[in-house]
């Protein structure tokens, strides 16, 4: 089944499609980790995205659905959209891409998260400059701080991670993404869970969704 997972900045739509790669086997198309990989190598597409995303405002349409097409021209199936669609837009264009390719999506599951917990998974998160591991000052520290358990490279806090940022993007999240749940709703493949639990308990309930 291919999956749409979204919710808030925040939400941990990332961890919970780590788990489902290391269970499921699926593959997660994100759309955070092509920006960033197209960021350090300093390329046109990564440059443009750069600037959108350090501010906490949405990259353009045109960017980012060239390159979801990008990938999925590679034939991967069982995948986890993650990030994509953030707008009506998208997931209109989204539709007639997937329709073009004869693919499909399952189910498109909406985390739920209040935004007093989302400011504090947000402001406390750091991420490894090199491999780009995920840490948080709180809940899931480095061993040694500012260095990464993995790679040994240098763990810090992104730019849209810090709190001027995040509270744009929360906002910018709200005007945006809110409406998708509508959209998907009227598809008959929207489901919500609490994503205000503990990890183990987020994932089991949206294994019991995808099976």
């Amino acid at each position: 089944m291919n999956l749409i997972l979204f919710g808030a900045p925040g939400a941990g739509k990332g961890t919970q499609s780590e788990l489902l790669i290391k269970r499921q086997g699926m593959t997660q198309i994100s759309t955070g980790d092509l920006f960033r990989a197209a960021i350090k190598g300093q390329t046109d597409l990564g440059k443009k995205a750069q600037e959108f995303m350090d501010k906490g405002q949405l990259v353009p349409d045109s960017i980012v659905i060239g390159m979801v097409e990008e990938v999925l021209q590679k034939g991967i199936q069982n995948f986890i959209l993650d990030g994509f669609p953030r707008t009506v837009a998208q997931a209109q264009a989204l539709d007639e891409l997937l329709v073009k390719m004869n693919l499909s999506i399952g189910k498109a599951i909406f985390l739920e998260v209040p935004m007093r917990i989302l400011m504090d998974r947000l402001t406390g998160r750091r991420v490894c400059k090199n491999c780009g591991a995920v840490y948080h000052i709180v809940s899931k520290p480095s061993k040694v701080e500012g260095k990464c358990d993995l790679c040994g490279g240098e763990v810090i806090q992104r730019n849209d991670d810090k709190a001027e940022v995040i509270e744009t993007r929360l906002k910018t999240y709200e005007e945006f993404t809110s409406p998708l749940k509508e959209f998907y709703k009227k598809s008959g493949k929207y489901t919500e869970v609490d994503g205000n639990r503990d990890t183990e308990e987020v994932y089991k309930e949206i294994e019991k969704i995808i099976k």
